[in-house]
């Protein structure tokens, strides 16, 4: 006999069950971790086995099962499970089997712009990332204070200090950039300039730093500095012997007997006086100091920076491997071009932003000759006629040069231009920004050139295409390299022209009609 309901009067009379129902009850809640503590022992037992099963086969197990040679009691075996679930294993590192140097190798194939984004990655490689940087700007002096410069990077070859030596407003929003310096400032501007001596790290500071510098990065080859006196000069100068370039901000005459131990020395600049934000005094003194200390330098700049006949011809007498001199807004006294003669080995010689080229040269007799002098630039300098004594006497002094350059030189006129002439074996002639020269006086000076191979012409705005005759045209066909735009604006008219933009009713108008 069935038990079903239709034969069991006594059966209860239940509905047929809902689909829908039947599928939400056949669901089972997931538990919770209140249940699995409330619940009986063999049931936070099942939960743990089923949640052993559906585990992925590489990750670690929960809960290990007892050995049956170590039986154990329900109690600790519930206390083991705890400690499982919460405890999450960390995830396997794949890099972990590397070396350092492999991982090294590796980094080192990445840009530049990636390292800061893997340091971010662990402690790791936070360490390999500070060996492989070797340049370093410094803008927190208290990171050099602590020391924490020489944990994180180990292998540092260049620092840049200069930034961390001055107090400035880090918060302001206003930030002053010069040629050599640039600074955050705030509205409390006074008439003295953008940097006050307050402003300034004290010089035992600085020199502290400096020496600190020297015993952790022995092997340091760049070192640019600001506020230093001899003693912290002087540690660099017995600690790194390999030094090969360094740059100085506000030093005086005195501090540059720190460096005559730098005998490895090839590139020096020195920034004595910048307006508006520092002055420091460099003059003969300090010229005959450095050249008798560092007599392999190879390139000279000097920037804001006082001097005569003695100082550069002591450079040149002592410095016989110099091959570069840059004079950026130079305060010489009179006469000293004539000590030019004494640079025997000079090949390149640059003026930047200089006001004046040499107010009183002197007799021609007493300038000399640079015999090996390849290239001349002058760049934004002042050449107006009331300075043409200047200009004459550098062109004579540098009359065997194989390059002129003269970009935005102001005051650059036609009879200023036309002592270049002395300059016969120019090669190649390179003028940009010289508003005032016209063809007459390019044409008169080019075609007495016979060696002439390459010629610039940039943004003259008098020089005309026009005006352009057929002598200097035969010429321009036998050159080697010509780059001929002088006037822009009439460039821009001829390219308009061809296209019919800018006119009224052009066809740039007549698209819109309706």
């Amino acid at each position: 006999m069935s038990d079903s309901a239709e034969t069991n009067p006594k059966a209860p009379n239940h509905p047929s069950p809902n689909p829908k129902q039947s599928k939400r009850v056949a669901r089972a809640r997931t538990l919770s971790l209140p249940d699995i503590f409330f619940k009986d022992q063999e049931a936070f037992k099942h939960a743990i086995h089923q949640m052993q099963l559906h585990q992925p086969h590489h990750q670690f197990p929960l809960a290990t099962s007892p050995s049956p040679s170590s039986p154990t009691t329900s109690c600790s075996s519930s206390n083991t499970d705890l400690t499982a679930l919460s405890v999450d294993p960390p995830a396997p590192d794949p890099t972990s089997l590397l070396s350092d140097t492999l991982l090294l190798h590796i980094f080192s194939k990445l840009p530049v712009t990636q390292y800061h984004y893997n340091s971010l990655v662990c402690k790791r490689w936070l360490l390999l990332h500070g060996s492989l940087v070797q340049s370093l700007k410094l803008l927190d002096w208290g990171f050099l204070d602590s020391g924490r410069i020489f944990h994180r990077f180990a292998n540092v070859s260049d620092v840049d200090i200069v930034r961390a030596c001055i107090r400035s407003r880090r918060n302001s929003g206003i930030l002053v950039t010069h040629k050599a310096i640039s600074v955050h400032v705030d509205s409390n501007f006074s008439g003295n300039g953008f940097i006050g001596a307050a402003d300034f790290l004290p010089t035992r500071v600085i020199d502290q730093g400096l020496k600190s510098l020297a015993e952790s990065y022995p092997n340091l080859r760049r070192l640019v500095a600001i506020g230093a006196s001899e003693d912290g000069l002087s540690w660099m100068a017995k600690e790194c012997q390999i030094l090969q370039e360094l740059e100085l901000h506000c030093c005086g005459d005195l501090s540059l007997r720190g460096i005559s131990g730098c005998r490895n020395l090839q590139i020096v600049k020195l920034v004595g006086w910048v307006d508006g934000f520092y002055g420091s005094v460099v003059s003969d003194i300090g010229l005959t100091i450095l050249a008798q200390g560092c007599t392999r330098l190879v390139r000279l700049e000097l920037c804001g920076c006082e001097g005569s006949y003695d100082g550069i011809k002591a450079i040149g007498q002592c410095c016989q491997m110099l091959e570069e001199i840059i004079l950026r807004d130079h305060r010489m006294d009179a006469g000293w071009l004539a000590a030019l003669s004494y640079c025997g080995n000079l090949k390149t010689l640059k003026l930047q932003s200089c006001r004046s080229i040499d107010s009183s040269p002197g007799p021609d007799e007493h300038l000399g000759l640079c015999r090996t002098l390849e290239g001349l630039h002058l760049q934004r300098c002042q050449m107006r006629p009331r300075d043409q004594h200047g200009v004459r006497a550098l062109l004579l002094v540098c009359r065997e040069v194989r390059e002129i350059v003269l970009q935005d030189c102001w005051g650059l006129e036609n009879d200023v231009f036309g002592f270049a002439g002395i300059c016969r074996g120019v090669k190649v002639l390179s003028l940009e920004g010289c508003s005032l020269l016209t063809v007459e006086g390019l044409e008169l000076v080019i075609l007495s050139w016979k060696e002439l191979q390459r010629l610039r012409v940039i943004s003259c705005n008098k020089i005309k295409d026009s005006e352009v005759t057929p002598a200097l045209a035969a010429l321009f066909s036998v050159l080697k390299e010509l780059k001929w735009r002088p006037d822009s604006r009439s460039l821009l008219q001829s390219s308009l022209a061809e296209t019919g933009l800018g006119k009224k009713g052009g066809r740039f108008f007549r698209t819109f009609k309706g």
